[in-house]
């Protein structure tokens, strides 16, 4: 029977213990999607680097069944995860961004456009500008499963210049002016989102971490038993008491 064999770039979503010696590897590939495969030796040294969530890696998967789980080869293209180590909070969006793809994604679904953008995400984590840019991959990252906000005009026909909430049934931004009754059942939009493009210090990252966050739980992930994985939910939670005063953190 002849084998089924592909070659590929990916990046390491999740890494499941399989086995005394073995694992079980979701990768998001380049050109095959989200796709699960069986690693051998993955508890050796020199694959436990491999196989660190966020590492990009090329990829050799084969079986003898194309519907079958079939197993990787796998060889390190560059170690990303390395970089943001010793950063709790970088280290957090890099997980919390990997674990949003490997949950919400179909498998061997092709969603090379998602590949390429997580791929500059997490390059871009070695950057100071890195908070924004992780709130705009979620946004782009919702657009992907066909979750999109619409910032371009005001929902209630306001003025576009001046867009100040976002409108938690639809996505749609509302003006400063229009949004003045509905206060209370707006969610605020963080600043470097505005038209101005303004703001994008750590209290303004936070708005916009909430902001995505509702429209993941109750877009995206409103269907999924277990809801916004964990690794989401401990980044904001983390993200947010770096911005908590000192004297809030000691109480």
């Amino acid at each position: 029977m002849r084998m089924e064999i592909w070659k590929d770039q990916g990046i390491v979503l999740s890494v499941r213990p399989h086995g005394e010696n073995g694992a079980v590897v979701t990768l998001l590939t380049e050109q095959h999607g989200r796709h699960m495969g069986y690693v051998r030796g993955a508890h050796s040294s020199r694959v436990r680097g491999i196989l660190q969530i966020g590492n990009l890696v090329s990829a050799e998967w084969g079986s003898r069944v194309s519907d079958s789980m079939g197993t990787y080869e796998l060889e390190l293209h560059s170690a990303l995860a390395a970089s943001v180590m010793d950063d709790s909070l970088r280290l957090g969006a890099l997980l919390s961004a990997c674990a949003l793809c490997d949950a919400a994604l179909p498998e061997r679904e092709s969603h090379c456009g998602l590949f390429y953008g997580i791929l500059a995400l997490l390059q871009t984590l070695e950057t100071e500008n890195w908070a924004p840019t992780y709130v705009m991959w979620e946004m782009a990252f919702l657009r992907e499963l066909g979750f999109g906000m619409d910032l371009t005009k005001c929902a209630a026909g306001g003025d576009a210049k001046t867009l100040t909430h976002i409108s938690p049934k639809t996505g749609r931004a509302v003006s400063a002016k229009a949004a003045e009754p509905y206060m209370d059942k707006l969610l605020l939009l963080p600043h470097f989102l505005r038209p101005a493009r303004s703001g994008g210090d750590d209290a303004d990252v936070l708005t916009g971490l909430q902001m995505t966050a509702y429209f993941l739980e109750h877009w995206a992930f409103v269907h999924h038993t277990q809801g916004l994985p964990e690794s989401r939910v401990r980044f904001q939670e983390r993200f947010a008491r770096s911005c908590a005063p000192a004297e809030a953190v000691l109480a």
